[in-house]
């Protein structure tokens, strides 16, 4: 790739193999046993257990795989429903039907970074939820969703970035007390630091401030 003011663009279709999730039928006893050991995900696990997830609140059998399993470092992101969630996926597992999988293709995983697809992931959620289809049912434009740009800087640079945001992520989720709005205040100020260093806008000395007095 060439890159052009140290950063080249790359739309998803480009980026990642991509596949729907599916639910395996309730009514199949094989498929559903106690000890059933596939992590199968639901918007579930996301709201409990977070976005960088390892394991799911329900599992499935081998004999309920369709082919082969999604594999680990994968993300899902909804297109159906509630439009936009994303997680980090790091074990090989399946997901349902609101997901789509994005898998990273092979010939860029010596040059992409998992954690900086991950932040990049939340401008891909804002994207989905303003390139829906028109009808009843809540679904993303599938034709739109693979024509999304992913911005890719060097490989050192998007390690920083992802360091940058690990350590804003961490002092959000530090916040156990205080008012709602306050804490509600501190994670607008996160997301805007989020947006700005994901567009690449030189605003590290003011993050740097912010950072300092948490």
């Amino acid at each position: 790739m060439q890159y052009v003011f140290g950063y080249v663009y790359v739309e998803l279709s480009q980026l990642f193999n991509t596949r729907n999730g599916y639910t395996p039928s309730k009514s199949n006893s094989d498929f559903w046993t106690e000890d059933a050991d596939i992590p199968w995900f639901r918007m579930e696990d996301i709201r409990e257990n977070g976005r960088i997830l390892s394991d799911a609140t329900q599992h499935v059998t081998k004999a309920a795989v369709k082919g082969v399993l999604f594999p680990a470092d994968s993300f899902i992101i909804s297109t159906s429903a509630t439009i936009g969630e994303h997680a980090w996926i790091r074990v090989p597992s399946l997901a349902n039907q609101r997901f789509t999988y994005l898998m990273l293709k092979q010939e860029y995983k010596r040059i992409v970074d998992y954690r900086y697809l991950y932040y990049y992931c939340f401008k891909l959620g804002e994207y989905c939820r303003s390139h829906l289809n028109q009808g009843n049912f809540s679904s993303v434009d599938m034709g739109s969703f693979g024509e999304f740009l992913f911005c890719l800087p060097s490989l050192q640079k998007q390690k920083e970035i992802s360091d940058i945001l690990d350590r804003l992520d961490g002092i959000c989720n530090d916040l156990s007390s205080g008012l709602p709005a306050e804490i509600e205040a501190r994670r607008k100020q996160y997301e805007y630091y989020r947006d700005k260093l994901l567009s690449f806008k030189d605003i590290h000395e003011e993050m740097n401030d912010e950072i300092r007095k948490a």
